[in-house]
């Protein structure tokens, strides 16, 4: 079946399914709020310790943005999608979708494009709608790339550990901790920062830091970043078959 037919098929399902839910409905507009609070509220707030302390916030810009953006955005999108399979899965949709002439792996498929599509799409939005640094596309367009697998690693993560709801609001807690991790690689001396590279969402936010620095050998960081992430992406995939067929 071609992935065409599966999105018209279940995309308007899916919108229904995320407009009923109360938390999932307000979570997809969530990129949209950050880029405007950070648009209206860093720019002041920046002025008034320039003022006040002589600090320079804007140095930290990098690592404002590479959390928001690069980890936040795909992981929102992420959960949702890992939240429309943890329903599935408690109304045994799952279960029936396995004798229907859809296959597990055409879903599965529908299931990893639809967050790196939004993903992918919303990077060109976010950035200019925060207004925070100079538009500059190849920045966008590799850090895009570069996060956008991190979304449907986020949504079979939730399909292959979570069990239920209560399980995967723990786990959207505990995903929200471990995002911060890679942040301190910013402020690692150089060569230190490696060690957080077994986190995934890591090289994503590495990529934007070396493109906002200005550096141009970036290829390998993304190269890296999205085969990682699609590596970790395949095992959870792994675990997710398994889960459906116990």
């Amino acid at each position: 079946m071609k992935l065409s037919t599966v999105f018209r098929s279940l995309a308007p399902i899916d919108i229904r399914s995320v407009r009923r839910d109360s938390m999932t409905s307000w979570m997809i507009f969530l990129p949209i709020l950050m880029a405007l609070v950070i648009r209206w509220g860093v720019p002041p707030i920046t002025a008034r310790v320039m003022e006040q302390y002589n600090v320079d916030l804007t140095q930290y810009y990098p690592v404002l943005l590479a959390y928001f953006f690069i980890g936040m955005c795909p992981m929102v999108f992420g959960a949702v999608i890992g939240f429309l399979l943890l329903d599935e899965k408690d109304d045994r949709t799952l279960t029936a979708l396995q004798v229907t002439p859809l296959p597990l792996s055409g879903y599965v498929l529908y299931r990893v494009t639809v967050p790196i599509l939004l993903t992918f799409g919303l990077m060109f939005v976010l950035f200019p709608l925060a207004n925070l640094t100079p538009f500059d596309l190849r920045t966008i367009l590799l850090s895009a790339i570069a996060a956008a697998p991190t979304a449907p690693m986020m949504a079979l993560l939730f399909g292959a550990i979570a069990q239920n709801k209560v399980q995967g609001f723990a786990l959207l807690k505990l995903i929200g901790i471990i995002l911060m991790v890679p942040i301190v690689a910013y402020f690692a001396p150089a060569g230190w920062e490696l060690l957080f590279g077994i986190i995934p969402t890591y090289w994503p936010m590495k990529v934007y830091w070396l493109l906002y620095a200005g550096d141009t050998n970036v290829w390998l960081y993304v190269v890296v970043a999205v085969g990682y992430q699609l590596l970790v992406t395949s095992l959870f995939a792994r675990r997710f078959y398994k889960v459906l067929h116990q």
